[in-house]
């Protein structure tokens, strides 16, 4: 009598479910106390709006109108500028020249930055110039600006990229020279072309900084927006601003300097989807 004996292994099948299942799980719980964070978080928020706002309204209840005004009134007059018209024709031109000019300190600031981190001669010959302009308060020349370049779109772009340009040319700077040497030296021992080293070494190692850099970018370029808008034209959100002052509207001079908050979230919102994208290993630190 044949007797045929099956031998199946054992436990391995089961070790590998378990091993999903417990990875499924971590991620389960990981999504969970994002979530969570997520919510503490919009909490948090909002118990503070609401704490400011009645503080600003019990303080603006009780002062004079021509000084300083609640929020209340502040909302009212933004529905009517925003019913009107009147806000988004102030405030499309200055949007015009923030995105143009932002755009231009993006492209040449990072390329200005790698150029003169990258390359020694060029660091020495032209960082002096580069660190001369940025110690000059940019105000100081703006009346330059307008006597060369007028009144017009021009001369405002050339401003807001004077503010925006410097934070994205040094940080891109400081992020290729915090480029580990060792990281270099491996890729050219594996005889990585220049373009290899550029493409899988340095821009990865220096994209933290280069967002960091525009994040100040886009701060220091509303301020050269609303400057521009106060020094060379009749137009824009800045003389909305001055106007409004002028006619002790503080009710509707509150309105653009609200929009400029909101603007400013909005696009470091922008920049903080923009780093978890290109960066995601930057900054993931688990809040509890």
């Amino acid at each position: 009598m044949n007797i045929n004996v099956v031998v199946e292994p054992i436990g391995y099948e089961d070790e590998e479910e378990d091993t999903l299942g417990d990875q499924d799980r971590a991620k389960e719980r990981a999504g969970i106390r994002a979530r969570q964070r997520r919510l503490k978080m919009l909490g948090i928020q909002a118990i503070s709006l609401v704490v400011v706002l009645g503080i600003w309204q019990a303080v603006g209840v009780h002062s004079n109108p021509a000084l300083f005004t609640p929020p209340s009134a502040v909302a009212a007059a933004a529905i009517e500028m925003i019913g009107s018209g009147e806000l988004w024709k102030y405030l499309e031109p200055s949007l015009v020249v923030l995105i143009v000019g932002l755009a231009i300190s993006v492209v040449s600031g990072i390329a200005v930055g790698l150029v003169l981190a990258r390359y020694w001669i060029a660091d020495v010959a032209l960082g002096p110039y580069v660190t001369f302009l940025y110690s000059t308060p940019a105000v100081a020349l703006v009346p330059l600006i307008v006597l060369w370049a007028g009144y017009q779109f021009q001369a405002k772009t050339i401003i807001l990229v004077l503010f925006a340009f410097f934070p994205m040319a040094i940080n891109t700077y400081q992020g290729v020279k915090n480029v580990s040497s060792e990281l270099l030296e491996v890729g050219k021992a594996f005889r990585c072309s220049e373009a290899a080293l550029w493409r899988h070494i340095v821009l990865p190692a220096a994209l933290p900084f280069i967002v960091a850099g525009l994040r100040l970018a886009v701060g220091r370029g509303l301020i050269g927006m609303v400057l521009a808008d106060l020094y060379t034209a009749i137009s824009g959100i800045g003389y909305l601003i001055v106007r409004s002052a002028a006619t002790y509207r503080v009710d509707r001079m509150f309105v653009p300097i609200v929009t400029l908050g909101i603007l400013g979230i909005v696009f470091t919102g922008i920049v903080a989807q923009l780093e978890k994208r290109l960066v995601p290993w930057a900054g993931a630190v688990d809040r509890d």
